[in-house]
């Protein structure tokens, strides 16, 4: 709770005017967890609609009501082909792949293939949804959230994706970012985004070495990632335990087990168990199946801190109750062939990075599948005592993906933290080598330019010494996946013999193509840009006088052209020299045109996500409507008893029945049982808008009864309101006639003039003549009768005095003329002889009224 408050704290000490939310979100196989960073918001896990911590990754169909999470869940039984979860395993596979198979081992649902040879779920209905569609359904439905929450639209997200994540799959999650309306901020790897969350409240005084071992459902993978405390200014030795430096050492992973394989293998023993006592193929029913993958569930988190469990399905296939008991040993044997293996990867990790247990302080675990007895049993027994538990498992990496999103953003202050993540595989860079002699045999050069361990966020520039155009393909040095191919792109780099002409002409000698490729901190590979490039002389006196004094050296990283193969390595400057008749040389570039194609599995192009983008809000338009018909028919039918109620009231002491007439209530009763006629025959098919004009018919009706009964109850209010600002008036006018008269008399300047006095009692004695002829009408009107006098009339009126009033109350007073110095009499005046003073005045009155004066 102290680092919830902190967080809250740091966050609602900025302006709300200049800052945007920023919404994480740890994208499971099993559970989606998202959390969003706003002003005034407390940090925190993003709670859905039924206030629960983590929503279920699946979206699915009640016939035509889409739902999300455990609404869908809770209908899978019933609807298993309309029922779409475990997506995760679908981003950008190739539909021929072993990852399909495995999907369709687990799965209930009719898989087909895009146009784009990649994977989307079929409807029973025949509609068919990419697997970006439908992730981008879920992200959309965590966007709808957060906006909730944060009472405004919400658009930049940061997704936490396994480090093993090829671009290709980093292109799905992008994809369906932007098909749900929202903008990538970043992609962090989610053994990095729980680092950031280990080192939210922690200093490390000396570097550390820490290894985030995450079980999920998807996958198990590790991280090797070093904390150590930075220095704020780099000139500085001092080291400040707000600044944290995150590197990433080393990954390791398998992606072939995770909780999803143990789920799978559990709910195998059922289904040999069940064959096996029933003699019948419970595979061949797809009800029966999706209720054993919900039980599959249940049952091992019950054998995750139980011995044994009750498995227990009511009528899972044809009319069959069943129920076993499954024991943790039974479990354990099932999958005894990967004991060995849960280890693995913090091993591969370790050697990535170049370490051995021996430096690593403590293996974090996270992830839901750390919580299986027979995983930590493997731990424990290839790391000892170095497991630690001080993260939550399910929520430290959305956690620490938001606050990594917040510093970002650079408009949250947050803690320091600084993140320097890794790439998982070797990237190469492959072209064709220039053929010498025109009989010369097609070769291909392939340069390492990234080798598995680089940073994220570097970028190198290749020179190449090239006459023509030609293709520059990024790839993957060996199959990151059996799913995957290793060619991620090619950028064809056009006009470059115009180029290279140009810098000829303009005196460059023997110039080159320069190409900048990029590892972004996201992870994604790609050509930057192309250039041509050349040096020129400057044979000018001026150039030459500058050559006398030195230039400056130059770098360039040439990519070989003689041999199959080269690595890029540090650039090396070239030879430097200068001379009496050295001349400067001056750098020229001409921007060349780079064309991205993708020659094995594209991204979803603009148009495909464009399309996408109108499909969802088609439906989200269509249930939208659907929800208003709704609320139209249950506002109706709720509005139709309340009436009936208020009819079939016939105590005379009601207010309902005081304020209505015999024929009104008679027409209510008639329309009111003509509607619930038309209700009963049509109202499944009537839309919004006639449910609406059946309300409003009814509502006519009533509403003279209303309009009587609201009057009558604001009748006392308005009249004393009116006859408060008539006492005030009086009080003010006999002080402010008082004031007057005593001005007249050569007391103090009244601050009203006569007739500013006589205008207010005028509105006064208007407004009381007013109010005391209709009130006393309105007294011999009944109840069951229209008022004939107003109380929104009687307001109006009441504060056209009340302006009157309040006009002369804000008035400012007179100013007072000053009294005259000694100083400023300098003049001799000559009295004047006292017979001839006008009657009334004297010397002694003149210095009274002076001193008057002198008082105010």
């Amino acid at each position: 709770m102290i680092i919830l408050f902190y967080f809250s704290l740091v966050l609602s000490l900025l302006s709300s005017d200049v800052l945007a939310s920023v919404l994480a979100i740890d994208y499971g196989a099993d559970w989606i967890k998202a959390s969003l960073m706003k002003p005034g918001i407390p940090f925190d896990v993003l709670l859905n609609k039924d206030s629960k911590r983590k929503i279920q990754s699946s979206v699915g169909w009640k016939q035509n009501d889409r739902l999300f999470g455990s609404d869908a869940a809770a209908v899978a039984g019933r609807y298993p082909a309309d029922y779409f979860s475990s997506l995760k395993l679908l981003q950008a596979v190739p539909y021929d792949s072993d990852a399909v198979s495995f999907y369709k081992s687990i799965s209930t649902a009719d898989v087909v293939e895009t146009d784009r040879g990649t994977v989307a779920l079929r409807r029973p209905d025949g509609t068919e949804w990419s697997a970006e569609e439908l992730i981008a359904m879920q992200f959309a439905y965590v966007k709808q959230l957060a906006e909730d929450l944060a009472g405004e639209k919400v658009y930049d997200v940061i997704v936490a994706v396994p480090p093993y994540y090829t671009q290709f799959e980093r292109d799905a999650v992008v994809d369906a970012i932007e098909i749900a309306g929202l903008r990538t901020l970043a992609l962090i790897n989610d053994g990095t985004a729980v680092a950031v969350n280990y080192a939210m409240t922690r200093t490390f005084p000396t570097p550390e070495y820490h290894i985030i071992y995450d079980a999920g459902a998807s996958s198990i993978r590790a991280t090797v990632v070093g904390f150590s405390s930075v220095a704020t200014d780099p000139k500085s030795k001092s080291l400040t335990k707000d600044s944290v430096q995150i590197s990433v050492a080393g990954v390791g992973f398998d992606r072939t087990i995770g909780g999803t394989e143990l789920d799978r293998r559990l709910r195998e023993i059922m289904i040999n168990d069940f064959q096996r006592r029933y003699k019948r193929d419970i595979r061949s029913d797809k009800r029966g199946m999706a209720k054993l993958w919900k039980e599959t569930s249940r049952v091992k988190a019950i054998l995750s801190a139980n011995a044994e469990a009750m498995a227990s399905v009511e009528s899972v296939a044809f009319d069959i109750d069943y129920r076993s008991k499954i024991t943790r040993a039974d479990f354990e044997i099932a999958c005894k062939d990967l004991k060995g293996e849960f280890a693995r990867p913090i091993f591969d990790a370790l050697a990535n990075a170049g370490m051995t247990l021996n430096d690593i302080s403590s293996v974090i675990l996270t992830g839901g599948a750390s919580r299986t007895p027979m995983i930590q049993a493997a731990l424990k027994a290839a790391v000892g005592d170095k497991i630690a538990m001080n993260v939550n498992a399910d929520e430290a990496a959305v956690l620490g993906a938001a606050l990594h999103g917040a510093g970002l953003s650079k408009q949250f202050k947050t803690k320091d933290i600084r993140v320097q993540d890794i790439g998982a595989y070797d990237i190469q860079v492959s072209y064709p080598a220039e053929a010498k002699t025109p009989n010369a045999r097609p070769r291909t050069i392939n340069t390492l330019v990234f080798p598995a361990g680089s940073k994220t966020g570097s970028r190198k520039t290749l020179t190449f010494k090239r006459s023509d155009d030609f293709p520059v393909k990024m790839a993957y040095k060996s199959r990151p996946d059996s799913a995957f191919p290793t060619e991620v792109l090619q950028a064809d780099i056009i006009g470059v013999a115009d180029a290279l002409q140009n810098l000829t002409e303009n005196g460059a000698t023997d110039p080159v193509v320069k190409a900048t490729v990029v590892l972004s901190e996201s992870g994604f590979t790609s050509v930057h840009d192309a250039v041509a490039f050349g040096e020129i002389k400057d044979e000018s006196f001026t150039g030459k006088l500058k050559g006398l004094f030195g230039g400056g050296a130059s770098s360039s990283v040439e990519m070989p052209e003689d041999g199959d193969e080269g690595t890029v390595g540090e650039q090396v400057p070239l030879s430097e020299s200068s001379s009496v008749a050295s001349s400067v040389k001056k750098n020229e570039t001409i921007a060349l045109d780079v064309q991205v194609k993708f020659p094995t599995l594209s991204p979803m192009s603009m148009q495909g996500k464009r399309q996408a983008r109108s499909r969802l809000l088609a439906v989200d338009s269509e249930e939208a409507a659907k929800r208003h018909r709704e609320e139209a028919h249950n506002t109706l039918e709720a509005y139709m008893y309340r009436l009936r109620d208020l009819l079939e009231d016939t105590s005379p002491t009601t207010p309902f029945f005081k304020c209505s007439q015999d024929g009104e209530r008679k027409r209510i009763s008639e329309k009111l049982q003509e509607t619930f006629t038309w209700l009963s025959d049509y109202g499944d098919d009537a839309d919004t808008r006639e449910l609406i004009e059946k309300r409003t018919a009814l509502e006519d009706l009533e509403r003279p009864v209303v309009h009587r009964y609201k009057e009558i109850e604001e009748f006392p209010k308005a009249l004393n309101n009116s006859q408060m600002w008539n006492w005030n008036t009086r009080v003010f006018l006999g002080q402010a006639k008082h004031d007057l008269v005593d001005a007249e008399e050569g007391g103090q300047p009244s601050k009203y003039t006569a007739e500013e006095i006589v205008a207010l009692e005028k509105v006064l004695h208007e407004h009381e003549r007013w109010l005391d002829e209709w009130v006393e009408k309105q007294k011999s009107v009944k109840m069951n009768e229209d008022p004939v006098i107003l109380t929104s009339e009687m307001r109006a009126r009441a504060k056209t005095l009340e302006n009157h009033l309040q006009k002369l109350v804000k008035k400012k007073p007179p100013k007072v003329p000053k009294k005259k110095t000694n100083a400023q009499a300098t003049t001799p005046v000559e009295e004047t002889p006292e017979q001839e003073r006008p009657s009334g005045t004297s010397s002694s009155n003149e210095g009274a009224a002076h001193d008057h004066h002198d008082e105010l």
